[in-house]
Parts: C-alpha cells; structure tokens; sequence
C-alpha cells in the first residue's frame, strides 16, 4: 500500500487544534480514523493535514472545545439571501432535521422536517431536500451496480470491478484515494447526493427557479464537515460544464456553492431570529421537496445499502422485496453482511449477491480492505461509512452541552 498526497480544491486545514486550549488529553486520538493527531500525552496537539479526512470526529469528541473548524460560510450565505438578483437552493441533508432540534430545546431525535422547511423558507431558501437527490444516487448507484454484476457473470472484458464500493461519504472517498489508490476502480463513479442535488439544482432547477444557473447560490445543510471539503473539489462544476457546452459564457462555479453544517444552520436561524421551534410547518415550494422512504435512510449506517438492494432486487427481479425493511444491515455492528438470493430475469437464473456495510471506519474498515486487495473477499457490493452510526454522528452535528454558540470560535 503507499499513500499519496490528495489535493483537495480550495479548502485545506479545515480542521485545526488550539494549542492554547488543548489539555494534551489524547480524547482526540481515539476517535480519528487515520491517526492524524500530532502530540504526546499532556502536550498540545496538531493535525496531519496529509492524513485528515476533515470528518471532524475529533472535533465533536474533544471535551474542551480546542478543535475548531476554519472555514465557514454563514456570513456569506446570509449576504445571498438578502441579495434579491439570487435564489438560495437550501439543500437539506437526512440527518439534520433529526439533529437541529436539539439546538432550539426540542427533544434528542424529534424529526423536525415541516418545520425546518419553513424555518429555511422564512429565511429566503428555496428548498431543495437532499433526499430527493439520494433518490437519484439510489438508482444511479443500483444500476450501475447490476451492470458490473451482469458483465462479471458474463465475463465481459471492462466489466467493471467488484465488490463495488457507496461513494456516499467524503471522508471515506478521501481515504480510499489516499491510502488505498489501487483500489479505486472498485468506487462507485455516482456523485454524493449533495453533488448531485447541486448539479440538479443548477440545471434543472434554472428552468424550475426561472433563474440563469450563475444567479443560483446552493448551499447544503449537513451533518457533516467533510462535505466542505467535498464540495470545493474543482472538479465538481458538472453544472457550470453543462451550461458552457450549450453556449452559456459565465465565469466558473461551483456545483455546490456553500455548506453548512447543523451547528451553523442553528445559528444562522438565530441570527436571523427565526425560532424553529414556534415556526409553523411548511410542504416546500417544488417537486425538490418529494422524496421517498429509501433516499431518508441515507442518514444512518446501512441506510444506502438497503436502499440500493430494494432498488436492485426491483430491477432484477420484476418485482418488489417481500419486506422493504432489510434488517440485516441495520443496527450498530462495525461491520454487518447478509447474502441475497433471488432469481435474475435478465441473466434467467437464480443469483446471490453478498453485501457488507462498514461504519466507524478507523476501527473497522482495513481488515475488509485488505481481503479485497487480496482478492479473497466475498462481497459483491460493500457500503462504507466514516462515522460511528452513519452521518446521524456526523462531525457537524450539534454537540452536547455546547449548543450553537460554541460556533464563536469560528
């Protein structure tokens, strides 16, 4: 294995350690996947920017507030809001209308998706729910998952290689590049569903919003740090490509404009003296609002896993599982596998697809990894996930004890 330097877009060092605050606790250690923290017991730390993921489960781990985020764009995402030539795309992830509450004294857990919908329409958003986008990656994914199935048994030459790993989780996409390189053709080529919702909204949605593609700001609202990093990466301007092969000459953009994360969608809504908790539900303003019960387990470990296998088993078969809730995959084993039979109508024979999922990736993923390099693993398909639990644990979420305010160290 040799690891490689990642050259992220424009964010670097979104994560950073305050010396000044740092107890040399080692509580930080514990919890990195790719053990980037610097320092000795007792003495302050730093971070391998090399090595980080920029997962933030340090951050969210750290008992005396001295890891911080260096990037946020709340101030910027407020000035697009007032500006009336621009239509905002909030962009809503699963797990943070089960989190957000918690930052406005409503209980751990209480789905709050009516109103977060409109907390975000009261402050100017268009909404744009992830979900919906997690749809798309659901049939994406699937399919593509199904053509290399089918060219494999077939023996077709560029069949594409198996077992075919989500690309969901930027953290886990970073660490794959950096730390297993050969490995990447096993990747899904589908974008994240905030990648995807992004391209969508600027496409699309131009002719939805009735605005040109350069006057649509996009930010998503995740439970996750790493999705900054994601979203810088130059090479997600799929929109902006689009528009210029069909004659548009405006200078470049991203696909996804801004992110935040739970904690700072909290406080922008307090900034803007929103109280989600007294605000009345709202259905949403588009068809970017519909979605269905597969795209809403995204946020949890297992989640895309079931989701694609429902997919698949659909596509295969003709016809719909039995039980859509497949609860083998679920629950917080590091690593859960569950083997799937049934008869495939387009190869016209019976087929068993062997499937893992992977979550609190430091601790669980490199025996996984090492069976696939060396060609002895059993799975067909293999969903990894960088936090403990999926992105309902995710480095954005809101922190106990801290609410919002603690994003005064940004």
């Amino acid at each position: 294995m040799t690891a490689t330097t990642y050259q992220p877009g424009e964010i670097q060092g979104l994560i950073k350690i305050n010396a000044s605050k740092c107890k040399g606790c080692d509580a930080c250690k514990q919890f990195c996947p790719t053990h980037a923290i610097n320092g000795a017991s007792g003495a302050a730390h730093s971070i391998d920017e090399d090595k980080c993921l920029s997962c933030g489960q340090c951050l969210i781990n750290c008992p005396f507030s001295a890891i911080e985020e260096t990037h946020s764009a709340l101030e910027t995402v407020i000035k697009k809001l007032a500006d009336k030539n621009t239509t905002v795309v909030g962009i809503i992830a699963p797990a943070v209308r089960v989190a957000i509450g918690e930052e406005f004294g409503l209980g751990t857990g209480e789905l709050v998706t009516g109103k977060l919908y409109g907390a975000m329409n009261q402050a100017g958003f268009k909404i744009f729910d992830c979900n919906f986008a997690a749809d798309l990656t659901i049939m994406e994914e699937g399919s593509e998952f199904i053509h290399r199935l089918h060219a494999n048994v077939k023996g077709e030459e560029n069949a594409g290689a198996l077992p075919q790993f989500t690309s969901c989780c930027p953290g886990w996409v970073r660490y794959l590049e950096t730390r297993y390189p050969a490995l990447l053709p096993n990747l899904s080529t589908a974008k994240s569903p905030q990648q995807m919702a992004g391209t969508v909204a600027k496409t699309y949605g131009a002719k939805v919003y009735q605005m040109q593609p350069e006057n649509i700001f996009t930010v998503s609202v995740m439970p996750c740090t790493s999705k900054k990093l994601e979203a810088s990466r130059p090479e997600f301007n799929s929109a902006w490509q689009y528009h210029q092969e069909h004659g548009a000459n405006a200078p470049s953009y991203q696909d996804i404009d801004a992110v935040l994360t739970t904690r700072e969608m909290a406080q922008l809504l307090k900034m803007l003296d929103i109280d989600l908790a007294n605000t009345p539900e709202y259905q949403g303003d588009s068809l970017f609002s519909e979605y269905t019960g597969a795209g809403t387990i995204f946020g949890t470990t297992g989640g895309v896993m079931e989701a694609a296998l429902r997919t698949a088993h659909k596509v295969l078969t003709g016809t719909e599982m039995a039980k859509l809730e497949f609860e083998p995959v679920r629950g917080l084993k590091g690593v859960k596998s569950a083997s799937v039979s049934l008869f495939d109508t387009q190869l016209n024979q019976n087929v068993t697809v062997n499937v893992a999922v992977v979550h609190d990736m430091g601790n669980n993923i490199e025996p996984v990894l090492r069976d696939v390099m060396a060609g002895t693993s059993p799975y067909h398909f293999i969903e990894v996930m960088n936090c403990a639990g999926g992105c309902v644990n995710g480095g954005g979420q809101p922190i106990e004890g801290k609410g919002s305010s603690w994003l005064g160290n940004i």
